[in-house]
């Protein structure tokens, strides 16, 4: 059976879209016809997506998934997995319970594979922005091992630390961010008409003016005339830095001066070195190989030079090396990652000390985050708050020397 979308209508002429399985869309046609409904158009969901290869942004946003839905999906799975309901089952059952189209149209299309004789691991792999590398493969050793369940456990934990780490750091960064665009449209406002109409007042008088307001109208000046192409400066310069991190080689050289700095380089370092332990955890753990369980985590990583770093260590563990001795001769890993590797490689439980190190690293990682991110919120306060008295005391000390001129 395959999986097919359809647009009817229903008894009171309005569309009605979603997802059934059947042998054709012949007999799609029939089910909506017993429905009362009239179909419109009944396409099948694989061609659908081989249609919409020369859609570009639109065929990649429709082939993926949020973190959240994925969390949940995943959750869900395991716990019918792990009540006992066959694949094909528990798939049916995740598409009804799903509330987002797009995610109806995948697990029909999943589900239609897995009947066709795939497997899941398998199956998945044509949504393969939805459903990552980490993903599949921890997935089709699960299936190997047969602990679909257990491992699906384990991605649903993975997934939901993600999106909650990711959650805390969006809602913690809601408020500095908020208050520097405010800062910057207060300020912009300040200097572009408020500003403007003192000068006129203190250039009537004569008066020799103060060092710190010559210095704001000259910055007034500066933001009247020339404010909008420094704007388009600032756009102009960010879109040539993105195009440029998409070139291999510039974007390696970054990467690698970025663990050089001193706390930026601290928190890409710790968050590469937790998603990397994590991930070789969970895939170590399902019975995937060592090397191609670091194959899969070296690809996780964001930084490309700890890519780099990894791939070479799992040539080195290929050849034989132990997974500390291969890491440490790259020189970026934490040395406390280091020592516990070695000492779950010669206690036997490796997998085990790998998902210690991942949820220390990660800790070590989320609390520096939290005092910058707590510390940012003051700063910009004091910022804003030193700028606009700035400006106030510039119009202040010609008004006040005025005074005493008249006194």
């Amino acid at each position: 059976m395959a999986a097919f979308e359809y647009i009817a209508l229903n008894g009171r002429g309005r569309e009605e879209k979603g997802v059934l399985e059947a042998d054709s869309s012949r007999q799609v046609r029939q089910i909506l016809r017993d429905r009362g409904l009239a179909p419109l158009s009944v396409s099948a969901t694989r061609e659908r997506q081989q249609q919409a290869t020369g859609a570009g942004w639109w065929r990649w946003l429709r082939a993926s998934l949020s973190i959240r839905d994925l969390a949940l999906i995943t959750r869900q799975l395991a716990t019918l997995i792990a009540a006992g309901l066959p694949v094909e089952e528990a798939l049916l059952a995740v598409s009804r319970q799903t509330e987002s189209t797009r995610s109806r149209t995948m697990l029909a299309t999943v589900r239609s594979r897995v009947m066709e004789g795939y497997s899941l691991a398998s199956s998945l792999a044509d949504y393969p922005r939805a459903f990552p590398e980490l993903y599949r493969a921890t997935v089709a050793a699960g299936e190997s091992a047969g602990h679909l369940d257990l491992v699906l456990e384990r991605l649903a934990d993975y997934t939901e630390s993600r999106y909650e780490a990711r959650q805390r750091i969006v809602q913690a960064l809601v408020y500095p961010v908020v208050l520097f665009f405010l800062t910057v449209i207060i300020l912009a406002s300040l200097l572009g008409y408020v500003v403007p109409d003192i000068v006129e007042v203190f250039s009537d008088s004569g008066q020799e003016l103060p060092a710190l307001t010559r210095f704001i109208i000259g910055a007034s000046d500066f933001v009247q005339n020339w404010g909008l192409m420094l704007l388009l400066v600032i756009i102009c310069l960010v879109v040539a830095a993105t195009q440029a991190l998409r070139v291999p080689a510039f974007r390696l050289a970054y990467d690698r001066r970025l663990l050089r700095l001193p706390l930026v380089g601290k928190l890409s370092r710790g968050t590469n070195t937790a998603q990397f332990a994590s991930t070789l955890s969970i895939l170590s753990s399902s019975g995937v190989p060592l090397v191609e369980a670091m194959n899969i985590s070296g690809k996780v990583l964001t930084n490309r030079w700890l890519q780099r770093q990894v791939s070479e260590a799992t040539g080195r563990v290929s050849e034989g090396a132990s997974l500390s001795t291969a890491l440490d001769q790259g020189g970026y890993f934490p040395p406390i990652m280091l020592h516990m590797i070695a000492s779950g490689e010669s206690s036997g439980e490796l997998d085990g000390m790998l998902a210690r190190v991942a949820n220390y690293v990660q800790k070590d990682v989320e609390s520096l985050l939290a005092v910058l991110l707590s510390l940012f919120g003051p700063l910009m306060l004091l910022f804003m708050g030193g700028a606009v008295f700035t400006i106030v005391m510039a119009i202040l000390l010609p008004i006040i020397n005025l005074n005493q001129l008249v006194f």
